[in-house]
């Protein structure tokens, strides 16, 4: 592990741990900006790990992200930690300074003819956390090249408020004529938004997942049955065991794809496109999802259920988290269709040349 990695690991537990509590959770439920712990968290560096200290950020890549976007799922920080850091990559690789504050992005591209003449109008539905983020940033299709764009949410014509299932702001956008502050071409995939908001959601969801299994456990220990803990039966010890293996393989997925993108944002032999191994995160952890949350609330019986217990704050994310930016499977298609048109004959070549050297 890096000492930039380890001092971040270290950071964000202690900075979660300490700040993000039930009532706070609750509170951002209601609709309440958490404006002291986003500060301490940008005060931290947490929001631009893998920004250049030029740009500034800390000067890490995608793997020192990894570690604070699964630690956000962890602890279910109610913040758009994920959507920063996504918004503040695109606009670093288009040359474009990154704003302080909460940036969200537009989750499906925007279509050539709603950009005219340094203006943007269209209508987006479900932004995350758009009402608390001063700036939006979008990606659209330009002759050569993918092109991404800075707007100001203060210039939207009108916003609707909505929600997810673990109730984050998930809201409509509408934008007529609105100003363009910044704009500037990637060499990037047309769907890099959901390429890699699938990436950072599957770190999320990871961390998530490690929230089940600590309640869980820790549920079990506790919880008294015919004389002793039920954790001592054999049935609650085989699904913990089924649970614990998904969360190591969620893990292992998401950090799989964070090293893939590591290696895409470098110029060594090692190089290579993360579609694939985002792809196998976003399934794999979606696919995950149904299970382990059955088994954590079959464990927890029914407190597990009420406002009133913590275990649906995580619960309700991975829920909500699965469907976003391509569903399990949607990615699963994906990655069939490729395999596919590679051919039977260079399927399993390809998946073995797969590595996770540093970058």
């Amino acid at each position: 592990m890096s000492e930039l990695r380890t001092i971040l690991d270290a950071t964000v537990s202690r900075l979660f741990g300490d700040l993000v509590t039930k009532e706070r959770i609750e509170a951002a439920e209601r609709g309440e900006w958490q404006a002291d712990l986003w500060r301490a968290t940008e005060e931290a560096g947490l929001t631009r790990p893998h920004l250049a200290e030029a740009a500034g950020g800390a000067g890490g890549n995608w793997i020192e992200a990894y570690v604070i976007l699964r630690a956000t799922g962890r602890h279910t920080v109610p913040l758009p930690i994920a959507e920063t850091v996504l918004a503040g990559w695109l606009l670093a690789e288009a040359g474009i300074d990154v704003p302080e504050g909460p940036i969200t992005v537009l989750p499906e591209p925007v279509h050539a003819p709603a950009l005219r003449y340094d203006t943007i109008s269209v209508v987006a539905t479900d932004v995350p956390w758009a009402r608390f983020a001063p700036h939006v940033v979008f990606a659209t299709a330009g002759k050569e090249q993918m092109r991404i764009g800075l707007v100001k949410t203060s210039s939207v014509a009108e916003i609707r408020h909505a929600e997810n299932i673990a109730r984050e702001p998930r809201d409509r956008l509408t934008f007529e004529h609105a100003p363009v502050e910044a704009l500037g071409t990637v060499n990037l995939p047309p769907d890099v938004v959901r390429l890699y908001g699938a990436m950072v959601r599957s770190a999320q969801m990871a961390g998530a997942m490690e929230a089940l299994l600590v309640q869980a456990v820790q549920y079990a220990l506790e919880r008294v049955q015919f004389g002793r803990p039920i954790a001592k039966f054999q049935i609650i010890q085989q699904e913990l065991a089924k649970l614990a293996g998904d969360v190591a393989a969620s893990g292992v997925a998401a950090e799989s794809a964070f090293h893939a993108a590591a290696r895409s944002a470098t110029t060594s032999p090692t190089r290579t496109d993360p579609r694939f191994e985002i792809a196998v995160a976003k399934t794999r952890i979606g696919e995950s999802v149904q299970q382990a949350t059955g088994i954590a609330h079959q464990v927890h019986g029914a407190i597990g259920f009420t406002y009133e217990h913590g275990l649906h704050f995580a619960t309700r994310r991975l829920w909500a988290w699965r469907a976003e930016f391509g569903t399990d499977t949607y990615w699963a298609a994906d990655l069939g269709s490729r395999a596919i048109t590679r051919g039977a004959d260079l399927l399993w070549p390809y998946i073995t040349s797969r590595s996770n050297p540093a970058p």
